[in-house]
């Protein structure tokens, strides 16, 4: 049947005189719409295929679709952030004459949001205090971030141009590929060091992040019901796990310790903080809260007062896979331990640990003659 409904939303189903095959949602619950839809898409279809006459398509209505079928993504939120920048520079456009120079000259016009936002908070402070307002300077976006814009709208092209066929064509859009920053990690001294200046609030979770790698979202998120203390482990649910697929997590007595500490705390949320409630008189009163993932405040502050620069959260899981590493974890164990889609994304940890070679760089010593055997080990 070529109209499908399917969750009260009318669907299409139909063969191109090319043999094309076109399936989609109308995106709507009104029969008779839906049939004047499928009716216009048919002779859409019939004007491509012997006229090559493509509609004329809106930036706009693309980025709706796009929304419409990526639904699914666990980073659609990101998306849409990409979408609102480019609506400002595209909105109304037809997609077709959106030229690969208008794409560069848009991205030229990113800036950092995090900066914005902070001078923003700085701005308000000076505000409430009678001070003068700094002027705005806006910071550029890094060529990393630069990246993901232009791979966003290279994929979105390329499905209008090869799978909507709304364009003849996607431009060619070429952006560098970032280079590799090294990994950040702590030696024990440092980490120690961190661990002692962290506020009381945040110290378990840094120390959990540490014994476990786990990413910050995922321990901030832990509740007690993803948790067996009596076999040592816990999970992540697929839902939550960056590679949608369930984490296994093996607990070692330092996390172990820590979630003790945790017991009795909240009958849900394993990491929680107490924070000041105003109550109806005007007195503040303890309560209880489950910890958010976007509030840095103490962790900046344990980082200041340990004198550690240039190292954010995230670096707790490298730290974590470092010293795994240099301890002779093998990579695909490491993989399923911090959860990696493939073994390549644990591939940048193989560096710390080359002793594994060592045996077969043996097998040249017999072929080396030159060879002082007055060398002793004390030597190095």
């Amino acid at each position: 049947m070529p109209l499908i409904l399917r969750g009260g939303i009318w669907h299409c189903h139909f063969f191109t005189s090319t043999g094309k095959r076109i399936r989609r949602s109308l995106g709507t619950k009104d029969k008779k719409q839906a049939k004047e839809l499928y009716d216009r898409l048919k002779s859409e279809a019939w004007r491509v295929d012997h006229l090559d006459d493509l509609p004329v398509r809106t930036f706009d209505e693309c980025c709706l679709r796009w929304l419409d079928e990526k639904s699914h993504k666990r980073s659609l939120d990101d998306d849409k952030t990409k979408i609102e920048f480019f609506l400002l520079h595209f909105s109304g456009r037809d997609v077709s004459s959106i030229t690969v120079e208008q794409v560069f000259l848009a991205l030229s016009t990113l800036t950092n949001r995090k900066h914005r936002q902070l001078w923003e908070s700085k701005r308000d402070a000076a505000i409430r205090k009678n001070f003068s307002v700094p002027e705005y300077e806006p910071k550029p976006v890094s060529l990393a971030t630069k990246s993901q814009y232009l791979s966003f709208i290279r994929g979105l092209f390329r499905i209008i141009a090869n799978e909507w066929n709304w364009i003849k064509s996607a431009p060619v859009i070429k952006a560098k590929k970032p280079v590799n920053k090294r990994i950040r990690w702590l030696t024990t001294d440092e980490a120690t060091r961190l661990i002692d200046c962290m506020p009381d609030s945040i110290k378990p979770v840094v120390i959990f992040a540490l014994a476990t790698g786990l990413r910050r979202s995922n321990i901030l998120d832990l509740e007690w019901s993803q948790i067996d203390m009596r076999r040592k482990v816990a999970w992540v649910n697929p839902e939550n796990a960056k590679a949608g697929k369930a984490i296994g997590v093996a607990l070692n007595e330092t996390a172990c310790n820590v979630l003790r500490g945790q017991r009795g705390k909240h009958a849900r949320w394993v990491f929680v903080h107490t924070v000041a409630k105003t109550r109806s008189d005007g007195t503040l009163t303890p309560a209880i809260r489950k910890m958010r993932v976007d509030d840095n405040a103490a962790w900046y502050t344990g980082l200041k007062r340990a004198g550690i620069t240039d190292f954010r959260f995230h670096d707790l899981r490298h730290t974590w896979a470092s010293w795994l590493i240099q301890s002779g974890v093998p990579l695909n164990a490491l993989q399923e331990m911090g959860g990696w889609e493939s073994v390549e994304m644990v591939r940048r940890y193989a560096h710390l640990a080359p002793s594994h070679l060592t045996e077969h760089a043996k097998q040249l010593d017999p072929l080396l003659r030159v060879y002082d055997t007055n060398t002793t080990q004390d030597d190095f």
